[in-house]
């Protein structure tokens, strides 16, 4: 499986709202396993396929591999269908902004459900970091990165 190149901020790609997947094909599936070969390496925790030049609304990710053992997930064509109104700031990083960890209001806690690589339905509640793993990572199938969730003051600093 080949390393795919991560698409870099600003390239209009990572601004563009990314179509359906629909069906689980096999280029589907050469894709995520592809993607997330790529995230291991980068090595991040989460990788969209926008990242990797591919506007489709599918995302890899592990919230745990780098403190044990490995949990990938593949979600195709996400959507969260409940988010808690609690609300928590922390720092997050991007590897298509590398260098640049700015702090990122989220849901605490959410409901997501999604397309799984058999093609069946999927559903979790997922808190702490997983969920914002998740809302980072739907963020880019919207076309939206890090920097647009900060305001101008702050957007300057941590581009500074």
């Amino acid at each position: 499986m080949p390393l795919l190149s991560i698409v870099q901020w600003p390239d209009l790609r990572l601004a563009t709202p990314c179509a359906p997947v629909g069906s689980v094909t096999p280029a589907v599936r050469a894709l995520a396993a592809d993607m997330l070969e790529t995230m291991y390496a980068a090595p991040g925790r989460g990788l969209a396929a926008p990242q990797v030049g591919v506007l489709q609304r599918l995302f890899v990710m592990d919230v745990t591999w780098k403190d044990g053992p490995r949990s990938p997930m593949v979600l195709i064509d996400p959507e969260v269908v409940w988010q808690a109104e609690t609300r928590v700031v922390g720092p997050e990083g991007c590897l298509s902004i590398p260098g640049v960890v700015a702090d990122v209001e989220r849901a605490e806690s959410i409901r997501v459900v999604w397309t799984d690589l058999s093609g069946e339905q999927a559903e979790a509640v997922l808190d702490g970091f997983a969920a914002i793993c998740v809302q980072h990572e739907l963020d880019h199938l919207d076309g939206i990165v890090t920097l647009d969730r900060l305001s101008a003051e702050h957007r300057a600093k941590v581009l500074a």
